[in-house]
């Protein structure tokens, strides 16, 4: 079983950066096998993708809407994985999750870990 916690949101005006964490806890022995991802959640929105990264760290996929901007990234060392946010603009608000898989999928529902979220909020 593994833990996961994020942190880093906040309010930010648009243009502006944040910096997402999130630790796991937990079995962080295996946190290195674990492929994780981030996603997010709008309000009456569904939870859509956002990034991911391998377990070796050397496939990264994005969403069409971040690709650029976003950059996800790992330390294994502390567990935690971690997701730049650049250039933000008012539809980067939602709430956040990681989660972790066994690969770098794209879709929810073959993550079997998930945080509870933190919210970014960007202001127009």
């Amino acid at each position: 079983q593994v833990q996961l916690v994020e942190s880093g949101g906040g309010l930010v005006q648009a243009g502006g950066s944040l910096r997402l964490s999130c630790a796991a806890s937990g079995r962080t022995r295996t946190f290195s096998s674990y492929a994780l991802g981030w996603f997010r959640q709008a309000p009456g929105k569904e939870r859509e993708f956002v990034a991911a990264i391998s377990a070796n760290d050397d496939y990264t996929p994005y969403a069409d809407s971040v690709k650029g901007r976003f950059t996800i990234s790992r330390d294994n060392a502390k567990s935690t994985v971690y997701l730049q946010m650049n250039s933000l603009k008012s539809e980067d608000t939602a709430i956040y999750f990681c989660a972790a898989a066994s690969h770098p999928f794209t879709t929810a529902q073959h993550y079997s870990y998930w945080g509870q979220g933190t919210q970014v909020t960007v202001s127009s």
